[in-house]
């Protein structure tokens, strides 16, 4: 398992840190990210495995604050990581280890599932809402939009002057367009158009059939008649233009999960601009876009993106690759900086390397 672990500031803070120091800033990260409350002095000291007072503790806590990586978030109170402090920690401190058989077969099971029969897409959910389910946060799925072969298509008309268009694809997967018609289009016009679709272009994908039916009218090859190759012509394309906006789809799973444990107002407020981000889909698939860029699991905490600069949140992410080895997509979870790093990281990693080998 890879983790991209970049040159930061917070790295460069390691050399000032004695062994004492990194004791006593792991106990206040650990706690944080288990309660998601700070600690104080007399807390740590009782924690460490070497005796020292809670004054000198309070000093060491002075140097660790002076370095940016805590902070105190009242007067008096006991300390919580920064966000560098949290990045320092991640890059430096964190040990991830390997995941066990049960957690692996988990992932196995959850992910491949015993009907091999789903949709590209319905695994995709399955994916995310697996990982929603394991971090209590939201689990994302960012993945290029498919294009299966046609099972089956037919135009059921609605009333004079529309049609439903319906695509059923191989894999499952069902389209549903309204298409204007001709007022007074006969039905047996409908019924030509489903039969010619469902004799010449089953088996072929949307853009191969798109091209196919092209090609015949330029060359006279299809015995259509006029509005019935109006029909089709107006079929394929609205199914075609709604797979050409936007060439990825994001899947979002768990957003509930983020309501849960809240501490206090300000924790609230936290999470409604949080759901807000996860709305602007655009932000997601931008920052799910840079995980594509490396080979392993991706961290992203809080400002250091402009996504999370209001709601302090996180992302663990990582890419996924087909059976050429190319990458696909990028599979993830977002939730609060207290998420729990050191066990989300390898389950991400492993869910990545399932999902590829499905894929293939």
């Amino acid at each position: 398992m890879s983790i991209e672990r970049p040159i930061t500031e917070a790295n460069a803070g390691i050399a000032q840190l004695d062994r004492r120091s990194r004791e006593i800033f792991r106990r206040i990260v650990d706690s944080y990210l288990t309660t998601g409350e700070p600690l104080g002095s007399r807390n740590v000291s009782r924690l460490l495995s070497v005796s020292l007072s809670p004054a000198s503790v309070r000093n060491v806590m002075a140097d660790l604050e002076a370095l940016g990586l805590i902070y105190a978030p009242h007067t008096s109170a006991g300390r919580l990581p920064t966000e560098l402090g949290l990045r320092f920690f991640i890059d430096a401190m964190m040990e991830v280890g390997e995941l066990s058989p049960d957690d692996k077969s988990a992932i196995e099971r959850q992910v491949g599932g015993s009907n091999r029969s789903r949709s590209v897409e319905e695994v995709l959910t399955d994916v995310s809402t697996m990982l929603s389910g394991v971090s209590r946060g939201a689990g994302v799925v960012l993945a290029g939009k498919q294009d299966p072969a046609i099972k089956h298509i037919e135009f059921v008309p609605l009333d004079p002057e529309r049609a439903l268009a319906v695509l059923v694809g191989e894999d499952g997967s069902v389209e549903n367009r309204i298409l204007p018609l001709p007022r007074g289009l006969p039905s047996s016009v409908l019924i030509e158009a489903t039969n010619f679709l469902n004799g010449q272009m089953r088996g072929r994908t949307l853009g191969e059939a798109r091209e196919a039916f092209e090609q015949a009218l330029s060359t006279a090859q299809t015995e259509l008649d006029a509005l019935a190759a109006r029909v089709v012509e107006a079929g394929l394309a609205s199914w075609a233009g709604a797979s050409e906006g936007e060439p990825r789809q994001l899947i979002v799973r768990g957003q509930a999960n983020l309501l849960e444990d809240l501490k206090a107002l300000e924790d609230l407020e936290r999470i409604r601009l949080l759901l807000d981000d996860l709305e602007s889909k655009k932000g997601v698939i931008d920052l799910l876009g840079r995980a594509e860029e490396g080979d392993g699991v991706r961290i992203f905490i809080g400002s250091e993106n402009k996504l999370f600069s209001l709601s302090g949140s996180s992302m663990v992410a990582a890419p996924f690759r087909d059976g050429d080895r190319k990458i696909v997509g990028v599979l993830g979870v977002i939730g609060p900086t207290r998420l729990n790093y050191a066990r989300i990281v390898p389950m991400i990693d492993y869910t990545a390397k399932v999902l590829g080998n499905l894929l293939k």
